[in-house]
C-alpha cells in the first residue's frame, strides 16, 4: 500500500524511498513485530479463554509434556498470520502477482491448520482434520499456485527444476511440474507442522529459512545480482523479501510469547501457513532444491516420521524412541532447551550451506 506513495515522489523526493525493496522489507519487520506485541496479549487471553483446557497433548508422548504443557492455548499462527498479512498488505508492492500467490498459498494452508486445531480444541483431542482430505485440499491449493507460477514465468525455464552448484544445469519437466511444485509447497508446509512439537523449536529455524530466501528472491528478482550469480532471473520475485521479512517480524513477536515456558503454541494453523510460504518462494525464486538444503531440518524431521513409520509396518520395530526425531533426543535424555537451541545451530548450518551455493556455480 505505501509502495503507491512513490508516485508522489516528484513532489516529494522523500517518498521515493518507497521504491527500494530492501527499505520496505525493513519496514514489514518492524511493523509485524509491532502488531504482535501490540495484540498478542489480547489474542493470547482470547485464545486461553475460548479453549478452555488448551491443546490437547499427545498421550503417548514424551510424559513430562503432560505436566508442563497442559492447558495452553494453541492457534498461536493466527498471531503470526494476521502480523504478516498486515505488515505485507502495507509494505508489498500489490500490483505484484508473486505477492498475491504467495499470500493465497499462505492464508490457504493457515486456514487447512486452523479447522485442524479447531478440532483438535472442540474434540478434546489430539487427532483433528483427515489426514486424507487435509493433503487434497493443501495440493489442490499448491497446484494452482504452482500453474500461476508457471503461466507467469512462461518459458521453457518456468517448468524445470535448476539445480545448485550447475550453472547449466536445468531439468525440464513440462506439465509435470505443476505436480513437482505442489508436492514441494506440500511438503514444506507439513514437514514444518512436524518440527513444531517444542518451544520455539520450529519457529527460529523458519525465521531463518525466511531470512535466506529473503535474500534469495531479492537477488533472484535484479537483473544485475542475477547475472552476476548465474542463477535464473524471475522479474518481480524480489518483492517477495517484503513477504519473508513480514515473517521475521511475527516470528520475532511470537517468540516473544512462545519462549520456555509458551504462554501459546503455534498450532498448525501457523506451522502449516508458515511451511507452505517457504515452498512458494522456493518454487517462485526456482530454487526448490536449495530449499531442501536450508529446510533441511525440516526435512529431517519429516524424514524420522517417514522411517519410523515405514519401519513399524514393515518389521515391527521403531528406529527411533519417539518420532519426530526432537522427542527421540528427549527420550535419550536431552532436556527440551537442549533440543531446541541445538536444532537452531543446525538450522543455521544448513542455511548457510545452502547460500553458499549462490555463489559456488
Amino acid at each position: 500500500m505505501l509502495y503507491f506513495l512513490v508516485e508522489f515522489s516528484d513532489q516529494f523526493s522523500a517518498l521515493n524511498v518507497f521504491r527500494y525493496i530492501t527499505f520496505r522489507t525493513g519496514g514489514a519487520i518492524m511493523t509485524a513485530l509491532l502488531f504482535i506485541f501490540l495484540f498478542g496479549p489480547a489474542i493470547i487471553s482470547s485464545l486461553r479463554v475460548r479453549q478452555g483446557h488448551g491443546q490437547p497433548i499427545r498421550a503417548d508422548g514424551p510424559q513430562s509434556h503432560l505436566l508442563t504443557k497442559k492447558g495452553t492455548p494453541t492457534m498461536g499462527g493466527l498471531m503470526i498470520l494476521s502480523g504478516m498479512i498486515v505488515a505485507t498488505l502495507l509494505w508489498a508492492n500489490l500490483l505484484n502477482p508473486y505477492t498475491w500467490i504467495v499470500l493465497g498459498v499462505t492464508v490457504g494452508f493457515g486456514l487447512i491448520g486452523f479447522y485442524d486445531d479447531y478440532l483438535k480444541v472442540t474434540k478434546a483431542s489430539d487427532r483433528g482434520f483427515s489426514g486424507r482430505h487435509r493433503l487434497l485440499l493443501e495440493f489442490l491449493i499448491a497446484g494452482t499456485a504452482a500453474w500461476c507460477v508457471t503461466l507467469l514465468e512462461g518459458d521453457s525455464y518456468g517448468t524445470s527444476i535448476a539445480f545448485p552448484v550447475f550453472k547449466d544445469l536445468a531439468l525440464n519437466l513440462g506439465i509435470f511440474f505443476i505436480p513437482f511444485a505442489a508436492f514441494v509447497m506440500v511438503g514444506a508446509g507439513n514437514a514444518v507442522n512436524l518440527t513444531d512439537g517444542l518451544d520455539g523449536l520450529a519457529i527460529v529455524p523458519v525465521m531463518i529459512a525466511s531470512a535466506s530466501f529473503a535474500l534469495i528472491a531479492y537477488l533472484s528478482g535484479n537483473a544485475v545480482f542475477s547475472e552476476y550469480l548465474q542463477i535464473h532471473h524471475v522479474p518481480g520475485s524480489g518483492e517477495l523479501a517484503v513477504l519473508c521479512g513480514a515473517v521475521i517480524g511475527a516470528g520475532l513477536g511470537f517468540l516473544w510469547f512462545n519462549a520456555p515456558p509458551a504462554a501459546i503454541f503455534m498450532g498448525d494453523t501457523g506451522s502449516l501457513g508458515l511451511g507452505g510460504m517457504i515452498g512458494a518462494i522456493a518454487v517462485a525464486t526456482k530454487h526448490e532444491v536449495v530449499l531442501a538444503i536450508i529446510g533441511g531440518l525440516f526435512v529431517l524431521e519429516a524424514v524420522s516420521v517417514i522411517v519410523q513409520v515405514a519401519s513399524f509396518k514393515l518389521t515391527g520395530k521403531r528406529v527411533f524412541k519417539m518420532a519426530p526425531i526432537h522427542h527421540h533426543f528427549e527420550h535419550l535424555g536431552w532436556t527440551e532447551s537442549q533440543v531446541v537451541i541445538r536444532f537452531w545451530i543446525i538450522a543455521v548450518v544448513l542455511a548457510l550451506i545452502g547460500l553458499a551455493t549462490l555463489k559456488l556455480r
